[in-house]
């Protein structure tokens, strides 16, 4: 018997200043839609951590604090050993308040302007606008063709590599051969690769045997960070607070002194702290527990468009908690779609074309199964109508 967790009881979000329910209207236009966005998800993190947090909140002093502890680093070896067989140089570890802050100061140490920045399309829009925001050129090659990885990475003025892995949008899980052939690639030609795994513990075990591959198992001899955080799977984003890995010594400890000096963030959120720690020693039943529903949630969502579309021939992500749906068959235009989902549907769910691919979209369904089967429905029917009137009247 698995623990008894509750995930099918909805927790009310609005008004407390969250981005996905509060801050619909700054992307949609309009106020009050069910929203199907951005990737958090409406569960109450695990009790365990809820029980840490409140034990330091008892405490009742809030000083600087130092993660460089061995609660913090062993914790995070812990984790390493027992979710992916993986053993860790904790003293590899750096801090960033999140992974697209230590993104950009990567991108900062090992780039300059103009420099080619590599990722794989779709992109995540957070890469992008970190990448262009620098003035970098941001560079596309599709999820799974190695020529064209290999073509771009073989440019003179291509620096870096970011890997999204597992891939998100898409929820592509990287094989270990995969991601071999890439650190060789990468090494071959001077190209830094830098590794977000922040969506690494939603691999589903759909009986295919897939398994999160952390780069430090496959870095050779060039540069590279993993860069990631408990707060994806453990649904704790708004404490702050992720961590990395930095294989050259040089490399780290620039990194540092950007962080403590250039920066000013010699001291972490001491609740994320907290959080991890007891994330990585106390939750995983309940990491489980909440994959397990969210794969009820992606089957529910493959029937229900497998019964009313199935020329779209939909299959659930091998990892996350978003739907990426190809729309492409259907003929309908993203315009005309979100157009009916805000205004007839009231749902908020994003569009391709925000990480570079018109056609389909990101279906958030890391909630209760009620919520995920109004917004699969939702789109059915809006998909639907435009299906059989293009113009959308």
């Amino acid at each position: 018997m698995g623990a008894p967790y509750d995930f099918d009881t909805a927790v009310d979000r609005r008004g407390t200043w969250c981005v996905q329910w509060d801050g619909v209207a700054d992307r949609f236009g309009v106020d009050g839609l069910l929203p199907f966005t951005i990737s958090d998800m409406d569960f109450a993190t695990a009790p365990e951590v809820l029980a840490a947090l409140r034990a330091r909140l008892d405490h009742g002093v809030f000083g600087y604090t130092t993660w460089q502890q061995d609660d913090f680093r062993s914790a995070i070896a812990h984790w390493y050993a027992t979710r992916y067989g993986t053993g860790i140089d904790t003293g590899q570890l750096v801090y960033g308040p999140s992974v697209l802050n230590q993104l950009s100061q990567l991108l900062q140490m090992w780039t300059g302007e103009g420099d080619g920045v590599v990722v794989h399309t779709p992109v995540y829009d957070g890469f992008r606008k970190a990448v262009t925001g620098l003035g970098r050129e941001l560079r596309g090659v599709p999820v799974g063709d190695e020529e064209a990885l290999e073509r771009e990475l073989a440019r003179p003025d291509a620096k870096v590599l970011v890997l999204c892995s597992p891939h998100n949008p898409t929820g592509r899980v990287w094989t270990a051969g995969e991601l071999a052939r890439t650190a060789a690639l990468a090494e071959r030609y001077g190209v830094a690769v830098i590794s977000d795994e922040i969506h690494a513990d939603f691999v589903h075990d759909d009986g295919a045997g897939r398994a999160h591959v952390p780069w430090t198992r496959v870095a050779g001899e060039g540069r590279w960070a993993l860069i990631t955080s408990g707060s994806k799977a453990f649904n704790f984003p708004a404490l702050t607070g992720s961590y990395g890995f930095i294989g050259d010594p040089g490399d780290r400890a620039e990194f540092l002194r950007r962080m403590e000096t250039a920066e000013g963030l010699a001291s972490p959120a001491v609740l994320s702290l907290t959080a991890h720690i007891a994330a990585y020693r106390e939750g995983a039943a309940w990491l489980d527990a909440v994959r397990t529903y969210v794969a009820g949630n992606l089957e529910l969502v493959a029937e229900r468009l497998g019964a009313a579309f199935p020329e779209l021939g939909w299959r659930p992500p091998q990892a996350g908690y978003l739907a990426w749906i190809d729309l492409r068959p259907l003929g309908v235009a993203e315009d005309a779609l979100q157009r009916v989902l805000v205004e007839r549907e009231k749902v908020a769910i994003m569009g391709g074309s925000v990480y570079g691919a018109p056609g389909f979209v990101r279906l958030n369904v890391g909630c209760p199964r009620e919520k995920a089967a109004r917004g699969v429905e939702a789109l059915i029917r809006a998909a639907g109508s435009l299906r059989t009137s293009p113009c959308g009247d």
